[in-house]
């Protein structure tokens, strides 16, 4: 088999999300944090004006669900197939979108917020794409729905070349309420990550020639783990999403997203460094953070899991 996959393919394969970051206030600058580097993020929900665009973000994030679940390859196979049984285009693509929200875990009548983590794990899938440019190796929304496989490792896998180098994304996304505080949660973040990579060979290798391996990255994910990828480096990307309380009132949208810029600076500038263990973990010198504070975070996730 020819491998057909090349930085081309990797660019006609990113997903527009647009329309969803028209929601997302994206802050890049260097942040005091390490590593020092220019690559880490900061993000919250836009405004227009002095309000957040809470219910526009939440409605295209809802939109975005079956980009996740499904390539654009098997979207047109799933339509073709429904259309073949009956169904107008319009009524095929309802039941595409239904299908990939049924995939979303949770009970809906539940005062246990279960999709919280879905929802961090459907932002990490967008951000790599936006700001990585990488495409998926693994799409892990299948798996966290097969009654066969038993979910574990990292939250994304995603694949592409920089300057022809091949690059493999590994992801981790928490999302944390009221409950925990900020450093505890960017602590067990750092962790759960440095875990993830330390696994991420035997999970690959688990879920070559599944079906939750777009065909096309079969031989990608083979050649990984034969050791013929050469040149391969793997990157790390960390997203926390967590429940702010600070107060960011203010009189113009300019001044609102001051105050906010204001807070994730010293969200990371007052984190313990120490942790950040670069000595015993190399590979943390390729990791990119992404801090995405929501304020009333339960009641956002609540009115997501409504909307399911």
């Amino acid at each position: 088999m020819t491998n057909v996959i090349d930085e081309a393919y990797i660019n006609d394969n990113l997903i527009n999300n647009d329309s969803l970051f028209n929601y997302i206030y994206v802050i890049e600058q260097n942040f005091d944090i390490i590593p020092n580097t220019d690559n880490h993020y900061g993000a919250c929900i836009a405004y227009q004006d002095i309000t957040e665009l809470r219910n526009e973000f939440l409605n295209e994030l809802y939109d975005s669900i079956q980009d996740w679940v499904y390539n654009h390859k098997k979207y047109n196979k799933l339509k073709t197939s429904a259309m073949s049984k009956g169904k107008t285009e319009s009524a095929a693509a309802s039941e595409i979108s239904r299908r990939a929200r049924d995939t979303f875990r949770g009970n809906r009548n539940s005062q246990n917020i279960l999709i919280q983590g879905q929802l961090g794990e459907l932002l990490l899938f967008h951000f790599i794409q936006r700001l990585q440019k990488a495409i998926p190796l693994l799409r892990k929304m299948k798996i966290t729905t097969s009654n066969k496989h038993e979910r574990f490792g990292a939250d994304a896998i995603h694949f592409k070349y920089e300057q022809k180098k091949p690059i493999i994304i590994l992801g981790e996304a928490k999302t944390y309420t009221s409950e925990y505080k900020f450093n505890e949660a960017f602590t067990d973040a750092i962790i759960s990550i440095l875990n993830t990579y330390k696994n991420h060979r035997d999970e690959i290798n688990f879920y070559t020639h599944e079906d939750f391996l777009d065909p096309e990255m079969d031989e990608i994910a083979e050649q990984y783990i034969n050791n013929t990828l050469k040149d391969i480096e793997v990157h790390l990307v960390s997203i926390v999403v967590y429940n702010e309380t600070s107060d960011i009132m203010g009189n113009t949208r300019d001044e609102i997203l001051q105050k906010i810029t204001k807070v994730i600076e010293n969200r990371y500038s007052n984190f313990d460094k120490d942790k950040v263990d670069i000595k015993n973990n190399a590979i943390l010198k390729r990791i990119t953070y992404i801090i995405f504070p929501i304020w009333k975070l339960d009641e956002l996730v609540s009115v997501f899991q409504k909307m399911l």
